[in-house]
């Protein structure tokens, strides 16, 4: 059982929120500005780093050095083969692996839960921002998770989950009965959100080479779109938005819809998809769940509502805080919460594509070589190659007749491993296949983790760890000749001071890199505050 409180993140393409499961229900944790969501926005100015709120109010003033992962107004420079983003950053030309700036947001998640939580011992989610991973769930887990706990399911229902947000689309089909949550299928669009219908806004002239004006309309017309789906009509203000012109418009719903038709339309193929790979008739679907924020929006409700034979659709849970409900509850049971609504749920979940694989056995060497695809074409060349499994040793024999048992394994995290055994000898290999092609590496996020640290250590605190390194050396110059064991002390005072302001900063306390005896980090109990450096997927 983990010690201290779990937590969830759903970090969303343009907003992330964060809760906790606490005496036996989800609380959505408020961020400093009182509001439930974050803007998933990272800017950078002459003198500091902004996330959050403070962020997307300064956008249209410093757009080339704020990030939006959907709508790039800003350099993107190829280092080595791998795409960087570059940005001014304190008078200098900066540049940040595309990881980095999440794990800001993040950074920013973990202050607005420690101040809710009132305390720094928080575990959850990503590394480079400091922060111990328990697990990462998909978006249908979540979404199962929060329904079933809203609705206290008992016998089987068929959900259909509907998860429109800033970025991505995802329609989840799970049945559900007795806090056991399957997913059938899953289909969707990873370039279709919110965002999209933004962008459809267009005026008489091109102004998407002013990086400015580009993020000024953008930020407007989210704005009208929010007020669109509780109203009829909006309107837009922006003075001197593009040479000298001032930008005015009044937006109906009806020209919004019209704007954005082929769009939502387009978000009912899914559906269609997923129903199909589910083998399921859509009159045979008991509920139709929401999530995402731009599921508020009434034309796709309607649209979705007449697919569904006018089924009414479930709203019982924000939208915007639907993902990260459910993840909470799943933290829960993560960190052995003994809470009664959490006991006895159990998830099983689905591979979004199908796994195959080719084997063939080679001569002279009597060698079985299986290769390992995902895709939905017929033939292994057409799929995407994950990874290879070979076996050596097998006796000699005519054409078809080894027999090569292959099994796949997926874990909770969604780690695929394969084993590959021949059935006469018995001889067995495994792969694990965790897709990290051009992710970064261990030593590239521990590096990460480091300049961050450094970043976070305040002068006085760095002056504190000079003044005992140097009365510790000035030991040591006067102190050759005595008995390990004060050596030994020496040591542990010197790492009472760093790793006390280390483990502050939220870096990882341990032993001394050398120049003591045994000066390796200390074994972990499990217990450190300091993150647990695994390879990203």
């Amino acid at each position: 059982m983990l010690k201290g409180t779990a937590v969830d993140i759903d970090i969303g393409t343009t907003y992330s929120c964060v809760g906790v499961f606490q005496h036996g229900k989800v609380e959505i944790i408020a961020n400093d500005q009182g509001n439930r969501t974050t803007p998933s926005y990272v800017a950078f100015t002459d003198t500091e780093r902004l996330i959050g709120d403070a962020t997307k109010n300064q956008v249209a003033m410093n757009p080339t050095n704020t990030p939006d992962v959907k709508y790039w107004p800003f350099m993107v420079v190829n280092d080595a083969g791998r795409p960087k983003v570059q940005v001014e950053y304190k008078g200098e030309t900066k540049s940040f692996y595309p990881e980095e700036v999440p794990s800001m947001v993040l950074t920013k998640i973990k202050e607005i839960a420690e101040a809710y939580l009132g305390n720094t011992a928080t575990k959850y989610a990503r590394t480079i921002a400091g922060l111990n991973v328990l697990r990462i769930i998909s978006e249908p887990t979540a979404a199962a998770t929060a329904y079933s706990l809203d609705k206290k399911v008992g016998a089987e229902r068929k959900v259909l989950t509907f998860d429109l947000r800033g970025g991505t689309f995802d329609v989840p089909i799970l049945t559900i009965e007795d806090g056991i949550f399957e997913v059938k299928s899953t289909a969707g669009d990873t370039h279709l959100g919110g965002e999209d219908f933004d962008n459809r806004i267009k005026h008489k002239k091109d102004i998407s080479e002013n990086k400015r004006a580009v993020r000024c309309l953008h930020t407007a017309y989210e704005h009208a779109k929010r007020t669109l789906s509780s109203s009829i009509q909006a309107s837009i203000g922006i003075d001197s938005l593009y040479e000298g012109i001032n930008f005015y418009m009044s937006s109906a719903c009806a020209r919004f819809e019209e704007l954005n038709a082929d769009l939502f339309h387009s978000t009912l193929d899914p559906i269609e998809k997923a129903l199909q790979d589910a083998k399921l008739d859509k009159s045979k679907i008991h509920d139709i769940v929401l999530f995402g924020g731009s599921t508020h929006i009434p034309k796709i409700q309607k649209l979705l509502q007449d697919f569904i034979n006018g089924k009414e659709l479930n709203k019982s849970i924000n939208p915007d805080e639907a993902l990260a409900y459910g993840a909470a509850v799943q933290a829960a049971i993560l960190s052995g919460d003994k809470s009664e609504n959490v006991q006895e749920l159990l998830l099983l979940d689905v591979s979004p594509l199908s796994l195959g694989i080719e084997t063939a056995v080679w001569q002279p060497a009597w060698c079985a070589y299986s290769q390992v695809c995902e895709g939905e074409r017929a033939t292994t060349k057409d799929n995407n190659l994950l990874g290879k499994c070979e076996l050596t040793g097998i006796p000699p024999a005519p054409c078809g007749v080894p027999q090569i048992e292959v099994t796949f394994d997926i874990d909770a995290n969604g780690i695929l491993n394969v084993s590959s055994v021949d059935k006469s000898t018995g001889k067995e290999n495994k792969i694990t296949i965790t897709n990290d092609k051009g992710h970064l590496s261990k030593e590239d996020i521990e590096c990460m983790v480091q300049e961050k640290l450094q970043g976070k250590i305040n002068d006085e605190d760095k002056q504190k760890i000079l003044a005992k390194c140097n009365k510790t050396i000035n030991w040591l110059d006067k102190n050759q000749t005595v008995e390990k064991e004060e050596f030994e002390h020496q040591q542990e005072e010197l790492e009472k001071v760093c790793n006390s302001i280390i483990t502050n900063a939220g870096g990882m306390p341990g032993g001394m890199p050398g120049g003591f005896p045994d000066g390796g980090a200390p074994p972990s109990d499990g217990a450190s505050s300091g993150p647990t450096i695994e390879e990203v997927d």
